[in-house]
């Protein structure tokens, strides 16, 4: 999956990333009344100057979330002695990183040292859905910011190639369901994607097929048109799904007329429940929206982190 590219596998259980209980709605309450209202603001302005900024923001952090917890250490920026997360290859093209760091900036003058990063990387993408036309949601607060961040732990997010096993076991080593999986799929509703991500369907696909029988034959000479055996243009790609400014239920009902871009994508299909999942959120855009929403407090609630960061790029000293 990838919220708009990528994730892999990994032996979670190494890692010290739990579900929290010290999480709580009203965290901030004494400390930062206006935490989530400051961070609205600077997500909604910076939307009015970047329309890519949503689904940026809700990709980088589910990509925080899938290595050490929600902890911020995607935020991290490598130093002479450590190459970080953002550096990684499945990260390159995550952007935007500047929204946080505004973020930040406002509420280290509102209320010093209170909010870590990892809590405005979790509100900040709650923002972007809900000012997207998506469903807003209560995010238990409370995480603390990482101290580790290496970029060779970036293999460990779910591929776009990923079939519907590897999917699976990448979700449940995180403790997330089958229907979190179908769920939070729905973010492709956000998004763009490089012809790299795709082009294993549309191109040399198996010993048969030069593109994937899956795919719905138009779409499929469209997205070759888009992105040629040979590419040699840099930002080659195609949007998730036609209302890629728009959060709606159409990545399912584009991934049942046979429009998806990812393996990934096509992989929810091909196992009875999750398959089952896809048409009911394809029928209902009211229970998809109460469905990701769930699993994004779910995914959320990850924690792993041990300080409040006064910067978001680099740790405490």
């Amino acid at each position: 999956m990838a919220f708009a590219a990528s994730i892999f596998l990994l032996g979670f259980a190494s890692l010290l990333v739990s579900f929290s209980s010290a999480l709580s709605p009203n965290y901030y309450d004494q400390t930062c009344p206006n935490v989530e209202l400051a961070i609205t603001n600077v997500v909604q302005k910076a939307m009015m100057n970047d329309k890519t900024v949503p689904a940026a923001l809700l990709r980088m952090h589910f990509h925080d979330c899938f290595i050490r917890g929600c902890d911020a250490s995607v935020l991290l920026d490598s130093t002479k002695n450590n190459k970080a997360e953002k550096d990684g290859p499945p990260n390159i093209s995550l952007h935007a990183f500047y929204v946080i760091d505004n973020a930040k900036k406002d509420l280290e003058a509102l209320c010093p040292g209170v909010v870590s990063c990892a809590d405005i990387l979790a509100l900040a993408a709650r923002d972007a859905v809900a000012l997207s036309g998506g469903p807003t949601w209560e995010l238990p607060k409370g995480r603390k910011d990482g101290r580790v961040s290496r970029a060779s732990e970036t293999k460990q997010l779910p591929a776009p190639t990923f079939n519907i096993s590897q999917l699976q076991q990448s979700f449940s080593q995180r403790g997330l369901s089958m229907q979190d999986l179908v769920a939070l799929s729905g973010g492709h509703t956000l998004g763009f994607s490089h012809c790299s991500s795709f082009q294993n369907r549309i191109h040399n696909f198996d010993a048969k097929h030069d593109v994937d029988p899956s795919m719905q034959p138009s779409f499929a000479v469209s997205l070759r048109n888009v992105c040629p055996m040979h590419n040699k243009v840099k930002n080659a790609g195609a949007t998730l799904d036609s209302s890629t400014s728009s959060f709606n239920n159409m990545y399912y009902k584009l991934l049942v007329q046979g429009k998806s871009l990812f393996s990934s994508d096509q992989a929810l299909l091909s196992e009875r429940k999750t398959k089952g999942l896809v048409s009911r959120f394809a029928t209902s855009k009211k229970e998809f929206e109460r469905a990701f929403a769930k699993s994004m407090i779910k995914m959320s609630s990850i924690t792993g982190g041990q300080e409040v960061r006064l910067h978001c790029r680099v740790v405490r000293q």
